[in-house]
């Protein structure tokens, strides 16, 4: 490509060069885009400029010619016209005081790849984009589905969801962030879009736990199906809509997450399970498990609700040291020894059939490619 095509093409910038954001700013640039990344290590940025490449992330994955990199903040946000986010979510707060200066005067989409909670205050990725930022939430959009990074950098076919309280917002990052192995589909329910991304890695940390132990399909069936309830029931009492807790962002993330050892949060349960502690499982893992960090603020944030978590609770058990993992899996799906209804989405009966429609769901946005879903809109 000529310097002159280069120029021509629609520039964003992706904060954030670990697995995600590199995997992310190479859908981004086959989708058509110039992609420019910030990494803190400049050796990083001099890597994928030089050898179109993040070997420390990404082995064996060649990236676009139109992806560059800067670990100059201002340098890798000029002339962006969508800036995508992907940071530890606990250090997102302290990076986005630099990154205010520079979009002060903007109006630019700032879309969040973030999936965590922010542990001192509970709070959402966007609801902290939108307090340290200062800008309007309508220019803010979130990304979130069944993405395991070195799949879809290697171009395996997957699809996300582009959320955002705008529909005009959600519909231009979708029209930037597809090609053709990465499909977008939209809602404007960000509270279920970003809990959903969130909830799955705790019970993604639970199936690894159990996976650790030496438990077997039914165990990890029961606790997918039970941890779908304890999504639903969170999510929906603060104020997000069930049907997007049973499409991408619900379930389509908790299977990915769940079987697949790419998972952070899998692998990190499976450390667990396998005895080792918190501590020595942090210093193994080379990246961020965000549902670490994240079940805390969680729980705290179901007491407050009157939910009730019983996978949660167990995990933060195991977290705290105050729970054997070998003795995890009779406490996991249920909440107390009586005899209960097999509750769904809301408390309401029925299960197989509203777990049935919600995999049903799922497997038909992956199908439907460009027809349009209830809730899901493409």
């Amino acid at each position: 490509m000529s310097r002159k095509q280069d120029a021509a093409l629609p520039r964003v910038a992706v904060v954030g060069a670990g697995s995600w954001g590199t995997t992310f700013g190479k859908v981004l640039a086959d989708g058509g885009a110039h992609v420019t990344m910030w990494a803190r290590r400049p050796e990083l940025a001099t890597e994928i400029n030089e050898a179109k490449r993040n070997s420390g992330y990404l082995p064996g994955v060649n990236l676009p010619r139109t992806m560059s990199a800067s670990h100059h903040l201002s340098e890798a946000l000029e002339g962006a016209e969508q800036i995508y986010l992907s940071i530890p979510s606990q250090a997102v707060r302290e990076n986005l005081k630099a990154v205010r200066a520079l979009v002060s005067m903007s109006d630019v989409p700032i879309v969040s790849l973030m999936k965590g909670v922010e542990r001192r205050t509970g709070l959402r990725m966007s609801q902290v984009i939108e307090q340290e930022l200062a800008c309007d939430p309508m220019r803010i959009a979130v990304a979130s589905g069944p993405n395991l990074a070195l799949e879809i950098a290697r171009e395996q076919p997957t699809a996300a969801v582009i959320s955002s309280t705008s529909q005009e917002t959600a519909e231009a990052v979708a029209r930037r962030a597809r090609n053709r192995y990465f499909r977008t589909f939209v809602n404007t329910d960000v509270i279920g879009t970003e809990f959903g991304g969130v909830l799955k890695n705790l019970i993604a940390v639970a199936i690894g736990i159990v996976d650790g132990v030496g438990y077997g399909e039914n165990t990890k069936a029961s606790i997918i199906t039970r941890g779908l309830v304890e999504m639903t029931d969170f999510a929906v009492a603060q104020g997000a809509e069930p049907e997007t807790l049973q499409g991408l962002a619900g379930l389509g993330d908790l299977i990915a997450t769940c079987q697949s050892p790419l998972s952070r949060n899998n692998t990190a349960g499976r450390l667990l399970g396998q005895g080792l502690s918190l501590a020595d499982v942090v210093k193994q893992m080379n990246q961020t498990a965000e549902g670490l960090a994240s079940v805390a603020p969680i729980l705290q944030l179901a007491r407050e609700a009157g939910v009730a978590m019983p996978i949660v609770e167990q995990v933060k058990r195991v977290l705290d040291g105050t729970m054997d993992p070998r003795e995890i899996a009779p406490h996991l799906t249920t909440d107390d020894d009586e005899p209960q209804g097999e509750r769904t989405q809301n408390g309401q009966a029925g299960g197989g059939g509203a777990l049935w429609r919600s995999l049903q769901r799922t497997l038909d946005q992956f199908r439907n490619g460009g027809r349009r879903a209830p809730r899901d809109q493409s």
